[in-house]
Formats: structure tokens, C-alpha cells, sequence
């Protein structure tokens, strides 16, 4: 009987298509995929370390697995991800968690399969963590479990800096993948049936910039909006210093690319921009949504704000506010700043105190969710166009997001999954949609 895996993920999309890459990693070892612990003899944490409590969580469980560990002492237990590149936290793990038995990073995922069979012939553990980014390795496929959707990474690392981010200090510089390999892999994923392709990087904008493609990311847009087939096309992130009209010429020409750009904003203010380290203002970025909506009427723009940050007063939390207002976002991300060891901003005086973060981050959420529903509310009586992703068994419905993002439920005796659904809206309940099937399309 062959043996068993299960992985567990944290964070962005981002990590759930590297966790993807980690099965098929697995898969070529020949373990099969299991939904518990207890059934596993390998089980890999895919961590992240962006936000506090993604790094709590995973910290509680693999702490939880110290009992498992003792009852099967074979169990192989696996931990890379961000966490385990930042600086000084494997040391913590080591520590901390003594059973763990292997350790990786971000810049040498492609490393896993070696490291795996490493431990299986010596008893210590095997820790490996790169330093520096090194070129970039094609993976092998990936074990996608996302159907009908897939996601594709054009690049990786970042060069941006944000005073709050930790990301290009575990995930490396920008490095971009060379055009034929992505064309390749999207091409790839249609012919298999895939209908939506969502084209992955910390900033999708800069894809070319470290020199070695020749390409900017307006003309990869254009190469891979041109592959033939019936799917639909996105991309993020896209970052407001880079965002251009090319980009917005490009998604002019393709009606497959999805008239939705998720532009993260972190705040409408000024001063409050100029301490994240954003490199661009608040009317840089009404310019390229204004510019936006001038060459693309219909297009929506969701975002990420973060409030509270260091020394953010009541007059910049109220220029997000506006800022929100004046965007009309079809929805927001919004988090309440937390200090990352190793950033610019954790060294910060004019902390913001927890009750007004937590008044903040209230009122803002209100704010969004107003929007939202009230966006919602436009969709009834309107047939839209969903893609149908999964069945809700709960609910005893269907589900799948129109090109805005969007969730749309509905029933049908027969499964849907992976097609085209043209669903006439009869109900808005907040960001749900609830409608009746007029026609079904592959």
C-alpha cells in the first residue's frame, strides 16, 4: 500500500500553487494524498510568516503533532515556506520542535524530493535553507487540485521593500521565468481543460525587469491572452508604482482577460504611503484608476489597505476612508498592522494603541461591506456569465465567481464543474450571489 501525505498550507495564493508544486513532488515519490495527520506518514508544512497569525497558527500545529510523532515515531514531519526562511526562525524550530525531521526555504523548494530521501537513510534531521536566490528551476507539473482554475508564477522574489513587508527578505530578489516556459505551461493547462489561468507574482508589473527576458509584462499579457481556447485570463499582483497603460491597452484587446485588477492600496495617505515605502501617492494611484476606468468602463479594482500603521493619525485614516469611497472597490482586504521582525516599520516609534486599531479597522470593514453589498445589489435581474468551481454540500449548491470575482450559488441536477454558467440573479446576500441557470456552456 503506498504511503500517504498531507500538506498543510498557510497564506497567500502564492503558497497554495507552491503547495501544489509540493504534491507533485510527492506524487513522484509515491505517496498518495490523505486529509488527516493521523492517516499520513509524511506531513509537510507550507508556511507563511506575512501576517502574525498565519505564523501563530502554524506554530500551534506543529506543536499539536509532538504526540502524533511519539505514536508514529516513522513519520516523516517537513517544514519550509517563509517561515522557515526568515531570518533566525529555524533556529526557533529547531528548539522548539525537536521531531521536526526535514526544513526547507523558499529558494529551494525544487530541493524537497533530495531532502526527502536524505532522512530516509540517516537518522538526524535534515535542515537546508539557501542563502541567496539562485536561477530559476522549471518544476516538473505540478499536482493541481484547483480545477477548474490554475495558477501559473511569471516570476518570483520581490524588490519593492515596503517598510512592512517581509517578503523580499524570504522569497529573494525578482527573478522572472522566460516567456516559452510560461506560454508552454498555459498552453499545457488549456489543452488539459483548465478555464482560468491566474498569472502569479509579488508584482506582475516588474516581470522582465531583472534584464534576462527581453519582455515586459504588457507583452507576456498580450502572448498569453493570445493562446487559443475558451478560459478566462488574470493576474496579480499588480503594484500602483508600476501599474501602466499598456497593461490596460493589452486587457482592451483581450476580451478573455478579466475586466478586474486587484491594485493594493494600503492607504490614502500621503505621509502614511511615504513610511510604508509605497514610492507612489495617493493621486498617483487615483490617476491609474481614473485611467483605468477612462479606457475600461466596466473594469472593478479590489485592493489591500492596512490600518493602524506606525504614527497614522485620525486625519490619514479618514484620507483612506475617502480613498475607498472615491474607488468604489468591488472588495478590499483589510488587515490591522502587525510588526515583522527584521522590517523597517518593527523598528518604528508612534505605535498606533490596540483600541484604536481595533476602532479603525471597525470602521472600515463597515465601510467595505457597505460598498459591497450595495454593489451586490446591482447584480439583480442581470444574467452574468460564472464559471462553476465547486459544489457546496452544505448549501446543496453550486458555485463560481463571474469575471469581477463575484461568488454566484445555484442548483443543478447535473455537475457543472468547469463550465460556463450563464446565471440570471435573483438574490444578493452581502458578496453572494444566488440565481437560476438560463444556459450552460463548456
Amino acid at each position: 500500500m503506498a504511503e500517504k501525505y498531507h500538506i498543510v498550507t498557510y497564506g497567500c495564493q502564492m503558497n497554495v500553487h507552491e503547495s501544489e508544486k509540493i504534491a507533485g513532488i510527492l506524487h513522484r515519490l509515491g505517496y498518495e494524498e490523505t486529509d488527516t495527520n493521523e492517516n499520513a506518514d509524511i506531513i509537510v508544512f507550507n508556511t507563511c510568516c506575512i501576517r502574525e497569525n498565519a505564523e501563530n497558527h502554524a506554530f500551534g500545529n506543529i506543536g499539536a503533532l509532538k504526540k502524533l510523532k511519539k505514536q508514529k515515531p516513522n513519520l516523516l514531519i517537513a517544514v519550509g515556506g517563509c517561515m522557515t526562511q526568515e531570518k533566525g526562525k529555524t533556529d526557533v524550530l529547531k528548539k522548539k520542535f525537536p521531531f521536526i525531521d526535514i526544513m526547507f526555504g523558499t529558494l529551494n523548494l525544487e530541493e524537497l524530493e533530495t531532502l526527502i530521501k536524505r532522512k530516509k537513510t540517516q537518522k538526524k534531521r535534515v535542515i537546508e535553507i539557501r542563502e541567496t536566490e539562485g536561477e530559476i528551476i522549471e518544476f516538473p507539473d505540478a499536482y493541481r487540485t484547483s480545477y477548474p482554475n490554475a495558477w501559473v508564477n511569471i516570476m518570483y522574489g520581490c524588490n519593492n521593500f515596503c517598510s512592512y513587508c517581509i517578503v523580499p527578505y524570504v522569497r529573494g530578489r525578482e527573478r522572472s521565468r522566460k516567456p516559452e516556459h510560461i506560454l508552454a505551461e498555459v498552453q499545457g493547462l488549456v489543452k488539459e481543460g483548465y478555464k482560468e489561468i491566474t498569472l502569479l507574482g509579488q508584482n506582475v508589473n516588474s516581470y522582465g525587469s531583472d534584464g534576462k527576458t527581453g519582455t515586459t509584462f504588457a507583452e507576456l499579457l498580450d502572448m498569453v491572452a493570445s493562446i487559443e481556447g475558451d478560459f478566462r485570463l488574470r493576474f496579480m499582483t499588480s503594484h500602483p508604482k508600476d501599474f501602466n497603460e499598456d497593461v490596460v491597452k493589452v486587457m482592451e484587446k483581450h476580451r478573455k482577460i478579466c475586466r478586474l485588477v486587484h491594485l493594493p492600496v494600503q492607504s490614502g495617505s500621503n505621509a502614511v504611503l511615504k513610511a510604508m515605502n509605497r514610492r507612489y501617492t495617493r493621486e498617483k494611484y487615483l490617476d491609474e484608476i481614473h485611467m483605468l476606468k477612462s479606457r475600461l468602463p466596466e473594469a472593478e479594482v479590489t485592493t489591500d489597505i492596512i490600518v493602524g500603521f506606525p504614527g497614522e493619525t485620525e486625519e490619514d485614516y479618514l484620507d483612506t476612508e475617502s480613498l475607498v469611497k472615491e474607488v468604489d472597490y468591488a472588495s478590499a482586504f483589510t488587515f490591522v498592522y502587525s510588526p515583522r521582525q527584521g522590517t523597517k516599520a518593527a523598528e518604528m516609534e508612534n505605535r498606533i494603541p490596540e483600541e484604536v486599531q481595533k476602532d479603525r479597522i471597525m470602521r472600515l470593514v463597515e465601510l467595505v461591506n457597505t460598498l459591497t453589498r450595495r454593489k451586490s445589489e446591482k447584480y439583480l435581474g442581470k444574467t452574468v456569465e460564472i464559471l462553476c468551481e465547486d459544489y457546496d454540500a452544505k448549501k446543496g449548491l453550486y458555485l463560481g465567481r463571474d469575471e469581477f470575482g463575484r461568488m454566484g450559488y445555484f442548483s443543478s441536477n447535473t455537475n457543472v464543474i468547469g463550465k460556463f454558467i450563464a446565471l440570471k440573479i435573483t438574490k444578493a446576500n452581502g458578496i453572494s450571489l444566488y440565481g437560476e441557470v438560463v444556459s450552460v456552456k463548456d
